[in-house]
């Protein structure tokens, strides 16, 4: 017996991934029904080798379906969530709506999985933000070995990441510069991001810092240990897929940049690939569709006692929003609903 699955924002990039991972993991599904927005409604998308037409979120009654993956918005998050919370059907939710709600779980799976069950004070868990995500799994490990002190991340986040409003802005300004006819001025992005890097995502905040900088310090609070300094610089780079981040440990205890190769070739979701050689090393074109974070250019930091640097990529469509949203239903499943 499996489970009767929703998937709400099913159109756009990281609604489309949920189902293509729910298909490739064979999640035990008895029943799927892919949920949008009026405007997209019978939108058709894919899951394995079948066609779904897209159903009205706005009308749609969750009552009887087991687990509901959001990824819609903040707003709409607001307004459909609690009402399939209400109907008994556990929401997996993608927006940032919830992450810091002390009665919703914030889950990455290889770092926090024993959270799963504080699901049940609001019958909602929260997906973490994609930068977050893919550190996290870079960091548990260590931090068991050594305890972390302070994180010191600067980001390289592609175009995905803003949806397929932004890649489209990379895309047609990639074009205009070299059609001189063509002008693509900003839109979705403050500058130009074709040939460019800009270092804000998100808004401002009084601090100074960016709301992406802000997410980031305080979900690894919340996923890892509140003990952990973290400081972050977010960047949006013209890439399509996949965000990098260089990420500089501070440690309690030392570690030898050799044991924390073996640690991490040990631990999972990760992919070491570590050659101290030209291209011995991931990028994020190399990490497109897959499930792994890699892990690159592991050294020892000589500036501190206890310190170590690291080259962490991912494919945020995936680790970063899908495939973990897709994961933390899997542990649902085999830790609670244990139905499939």
């Amino acid at each position: 017996m499996g489970y009767k699955v929703v998937v709400a924002g099913a159109t756009g990039n990281v609604g489309r991934e949920m189902l293509n991972i729910l298909a490739e993991r064979e999640f035990p599904v008895d029943e799927i029904v892919a949920l949008a927005s009026r405007k997209s409604l019978g939108t058709e998308v894919s899951f394995g080798d079948k066609t779904l037409k897209t159903k009205d979120l706005d009308t749609f009654d969750f009552t009887g379906w087991d687990i509901a993956l959001f990824a819609v918005g903040s707003d709409a998050t607001k307004i459909y969530a609690p009402k399939a919370a209400a109907a008994g059907c556990v929401v997996i939710d993608n927006s940032s709506l919830y992450r810091y709600d002390p009665d919703v779980p914030l889950i990455v799976p290889e770092v926090n999985a024993e959270a799963i069950h504080g699901y049940a004070k609001k019958n909602i868990i929260a997906n973490p933000n994609c930068s977050t995500a893919q550190m996290v799994v870079a960091l548990k490990p260590l931090h068991d070995r050594a305890r972390i002190k302070r994180v010191v991340v600067a980001t390289y986040q592609s175009v995905s990441g803003a949806g397929k409003e932004g890649m489209d802005e990379l895309w047609n300004q990639t074009k205009s510069i070299y059609n001189p006819v063509d002008d693509v001025p900003a839109k979705k992005f403050q500058k130009q991001i074709a040939f460019n890097v800009i270092p804000q995502i998100d808004v401002f905040l009084d601090s100074g810092e960016t709301k992406e900088e802000w997410k980031m310090v305080a979900e690894t609070k919340k996923i890892l240990d509140p003990k952990i300094k973290v400081t972050a610089t977010c960047v949006r780079v013209p890439v399509f897929v996949g965000h990098s981040e260089a990420i500089n440990i501070e440690f309690e205890d030392f570690l030898d940049w050799q044991e924390a190769q073996d640690i991490l070739r040990e631990a999972p979701g990760i992919m070491l690939i570590d050659k101290r050689e030209p291209g011995g090393y991931i990028t994020p074109i190399e990490c497109v569709g897959e499930y792994a974070t890699y892990v690159s250019r592991v050294r020892q930091d000589s500036t501190i006692d206890n310190g170590l640097s690291l080259w962490c990529v991912s494919d945020n469509l995936r680790k970063g929003a899908a495939l973990n949203a897709v994961q933390i239903a899997e542990l649902l499943g085999s830790k609670v609903l244990k139905k499939g």
